[in-house]
């Protein structure tokens, strides 16, 4: 099956120091693998109107619910997870993460997922920028995050 995720409001490409964040520029997000932190899939500038993944993935039904795996999957059953990996990209290309953001699989309610599991498709909508307007990191559940089943 498929995971298809659709974020908007992304925080630009740079971000002024604030409380408790240094100020980045060259800001962009991408998917981070599991094997490796640096394998991202995707990248996108920060400024951009907005930014979509789509992860290969499979559905496995456990006594728990639904085991969502894939090359992108982090965590262990019950408690998976997508990293969006925000980072500066420098003037030769290098991406150099500074903050992540954990779309947890935990918080797609069993209705949800099992109609995903049906049609094969499992949609993430939600925005990028915290209420500082800085790049979402930390656990993402909903409300910040939507997440649906879809053809």
């Amino acid at each position: 099956m498929r995971i298809h995720i659709e974020a908007t409001n992304l925080p630009g490409r740079s971000c002024p120091p604030g409380a408790g964040f240094p100020g980045y520029d060259g800001i962009h997000v991408g998917v981070q693998g599991r094997v490796r932190r640096d394998e991202l899939l995707g990248l996108h500038p920060g400024d951009a109107a907005s930014a979509a993944w789509t992860l290969e993935c499979t559905a496995v039904a456990t006594a728990d619910g639904t085991d969502f795996r894939g090359a992108q999957i982090q965590g262990r059953p019950g408690g998976r997870f997508i990293y969006l990996a925000w980072g500066s990209v420098d003037g030769a290309g290098v991406f150099t993460m500074f903050r992540r953001a954990k779309l947890m699989l935990d918080a797609v309610d069993p209705a949800t997922a099992e109609a995903a599991v049906r049609t094969g498709r499992l949609v993430a909508r939600l925005g990028l920028t915290d209420g500082k307007g800085e790049p979402l990191c930390a656990a993402v559940r909903p409300p910040l995050i939507e997440w649906s089943a879809g053809a």
